[in-house]
């Protein structure tokens, strides 16, 4: 069974850093594409940043240069560091893995004061 537990998130005050943490069960992080997503009060959610099997990143326009995404081999996390926040980046934020199925966790909620 595939669980994914976030964990890390928080009030923090604009131009601050965050770093949030996805820990997966029934997986592989490293053979698995895993993505975070985040949703705004009223809004869709969107992808912020995603790696997969072999390496490769992506990052969303919106947290380029300021997020980075990472893989933790020995605690089998997916990492999301998070510089420069800003109030529009205030939403609950999800881990995401697809390896076989398309997995999902609770998500963390973060909240950027201005």
């Amino acid at each position: 069974q595939v669980q994914l537990v976030e964990s890390g998130g928080g009030l923090v005050q604009a131009g601050g850093s965050l770093r949030l943490s996805c820990a997966a069960s029934g997986i592989i992080v490293s053979r698995s594409y895993m993505g975070w997503y985040r949703q705004a009060p009223g809004k869709a959610r969107e992808l912020v940043a995603a790696i997969s099997s072999s390496g490769t990143t992506f990052s969303s326009d919106s947290v380029k240069g300021r997020f980075t995404i990472s893989r933790n081999y020995a605690k089998n996390t997916v990492d999301l560091q998070m510089n420069s926040l800003k109030p529009e980046d205030t939403a609950k934020y999800y881990c995401n893995a697809q390896y076989g199925g398309n997995y999902w966790g609770q998500g963390t909620q973060v909240t950027v004061s201005s």
